[in-house]
């Protein structure tokens, strides 16, 4: 089965570098824009029969994202394509996956059904918000982690006295399976939300004091969270804060925010494209292609991938 990877314009770079690990071209495709602003694709290359993966994270601007990525499943499925993989390495709305409130929308589940909708056949995704919402597509999801790429980064840095800290009760689990890898231990931070975006640090559960800690979370959205987490932690006594994420979404003035606070490193991935605007002096950008490359070409081969699930 002839191997296509393609890609709208959410990570053009990334997807070039999933290609080359592949040893395949980037389809030619033209995702343009009419006069209205109407998403406008041409799937250059031939795809009859083929299994095509399209490259589209759902990074700002999100909904732009989200259609490209709709309309390019949708040009695929009507040029005959055997299968058809949604790459989203961040799957944006996933924040909405519950009603937390009265008269609220379940919007990552209405975004699975888009994906179904448009020919999707498979998604492979990393660090979703909320792990159950693999529950909410009918078709096959591949969750991968980012965690082998953030584990070998610290290591290299050698670092002693370390603890692994969760910002909120949620991200518990991720901390958890952290520390396990490190070897380190665990800190939880509870926090209370007063608005969307806007968090205050109650209570530290655990022993930070003199200890090297490094914040764990899937996302960083305006920083203002974890900035006042990273705070909390060196009021309490904390020798050095990192920080470590897998989806640098990074909105306003997010990267200002991280410049002026008390952490060391932000380390991210790549799943989502760095902006030029802002400084990065503390923002450290790790690469996914490799494990998206190694899935995609098993996944083909209809081989597991279990092995990824680290």
């Amino acid at each position: 089965m002839k191997l296509k990877i393609i890609s709208g314009n959410a990570n053009i770079t990334l997807a070039k570098q999933i290609a080359k690990k592949l040893g395949v071209e980037l389809s030619e495709t033209k995702v343009g824009r009419f006069s209205d602003g109407e998403i406008q694709v041409k799937i250059v290359d031939n795809v009859r029969g083929s299994d095509c993966y399209v490259i589209q994270p759902m990074s700002s601007p999100v909904n732009e994202s989200l259609m490209e990525l709709l309309i390019i499943a949708d040009a695929l499925k009507r040029a005959s394509a055997r299968k058809i993989t949604a790459v989203v390495p961040y799957y944006g709305y996933a924040r909405q996956d519950r009603k937390a409130e009265p008269r609220v929308p379940i919007t990552a589940r209405l975004v699975a059904n888009l994906f179904a909708s448009a020919g999707i056949t498979r998604v492979l995704t990393m660090d979703l918000h909320a792990g159950q919402i693999q529950g909410f597509f009918d078709i096959p999801v591949d969750h991968l982690y980012s965690t082998p790429v953030l584990l070998s980064y610290f290591n290299e840095k050698d670092l002693s006295n370390v603890v692994i800290v969760s910002p909120d009760a949620g991200g518990v689990e991720r901390a958890r399976a952290f520390a396990k890898h490190f070897n380190a231990d665990l800190a939880i931070v509870d926090k209370r939300r007063s608005s969307p975006n806007e968090a205050s640090v109650m209570n530290i559960i655990g022993e930070v004091k003199n200890k090297i800690c490094i914040i764990l979370d899937d996302l960083v959205d305006t920083a203002g969270t974890l900035t006042k987490v990273a705070d909390a932690i060196k009021a309490k006594g904390a020798v050095k804060v990192f920080a470590a994420a897998t989806h640098g979404v990074l909105s306003g003035n997010a990267k200002q925010k991280i410049k002026d606070s008390s952490i060391e490193e932000l380390v991210i991935t790549d799943s989502i494209p760095s902006s030029n605007d802002g400084p990065m002096e503390k923002i450290v950008v790790l690469s996914i292609a490799p494990i998206l490359s190694e899935a995609i070409m098993r996944i083909s081969n209809d081989e597991s991938i279990s092995a990824l699930f680290l």
